[in-house]
């Protein structure tokens, strides 16, 4: 699929937010984890998503940290910032800021709480593509949302902006896939959002996932999706189905609270979470090492 409008990649990494004790960003985990998720096949990192905490940072914060990944990334992998809002004016004063700071590419979620019809959100994201000439990746994730943005205004929006270049598709619905492939111009890409339906999701015409799980099994998920792109379906299954429990029990708790355990099992960063979001009791966390057990992870 090399004539996509836009090709960030197979595998982007919704990256974690290192923290310290204190809860200040931890920069040297950070530039850690970086280097660890380039080694192990993610494509481009995504900065201050969902996965990131961004609820819980400041804009400071999430330019001072996008700024530092672009730094320490220095071109080996695409770098994407988070740049979306539920306020239109902030998410255009965002989208400008991400241009500003050298992101490649941006992903826009669906406004959250407030709800928009969908001539809300075609105007919203209108708005975006007009104000900035950056690639845009839409976000339709009902779960945070609250409303489910339609195939039919995903394809208005891919077809009346060049700009609008793919779709993240966080909805266990896979006739939406269809529908969204069917309506969009073939050079769209769609993301899954869910490490677990990944290769249903390209099954129906997806390119990739932006994920979770790459943070610790990223180097399987690239075969499983070279395997699937190559025709090897039952090698692809064979790797879905080894890394299933993984995917399943990273969202045993709200995201990111078990990935950020589990990498700090494996001696990449520390676990801490800022509030209202809680570390893992001790069963909690039991239950997680019992499935990383299963795994090899490479940490160099």
């Amino acid at each position: 699929m090399s004539n996509l409008r836009y090709n960030a990649g197979e595998i982007i990494t919704a990256m974690v937010t290192p923290f310290n004790e204190d809860l200040s960003i931890d920069y040297p985990a950070l530039e850690k984890l970086i280097n660890h998720l380039i080694d192990n096949g993610t494509d481009a990192i995504l900065v201050a998503g969902t996965t990131g905490e961004t609820p819980t940072l400041s804009h400071e914060e999430e330019h001072a940290m996008f700024y530092f990944v672009k730094k320490v990334v220095n071109g080996r992998v695409k770098v994407i910032m988070g740049a979306g809002s539920n306020s239109t004016e902030t998410a255009v004063a965002s989208s400008k800021k991400a241009k500003d700071l050298g992101a490649d590419a941006i992903l826009s979620v669906v406004p959250y709480y407030n709800k928009p019809s969908q001539k809300g959100m075609y105007m919203h994201f209108s708005a975006i593509a007009k104000a900035v000439d950056l690639p845009i990746i839409l976000y339709n994730i009902p779960g945070r949302t609250g409303v489910n943005m339609l195939p039919s205004t995903i394809a208005k929006l891919a077809k009346e902006h060049k700009n609008i270049v793919a779709v993240k598709q966080s909805n266990a619905d896979l006739d939406l896939i269809s529908d969204i492939k069917a309506l969009c111009p073939e050079d769209f890409a769609i993301y899954s959002g869910d490490d677990s339906l990944t290769i249903p999701m390209m099954s129906l015409g997806a390119h990739g996932v932006i994920s979770v799980a790459s943070h610790l099994v990223g180097t399987e998920m690239k075969k499983m999706i070279s395997d699937f792109k190559s025709g090897k379906n039952d090698e692809a299954l064979k790797v879905h189905l080894k890394l299933y429990p993984l995917f399943k029990k990273l969202f045993m708790a709200p995201n990111p609270v078990p990935v950020k355990a589990a990498l700090s099992n494996i001696g990449i960063i520390k676990e801490y979470v800022r509030l209202p979001l809680v570390a893992l009791d001790d069963e909690e966390k039991q239950q997680l090492i019992s499935v990383l057990n299963n795994y090899t992870f490479v940490v160099k």
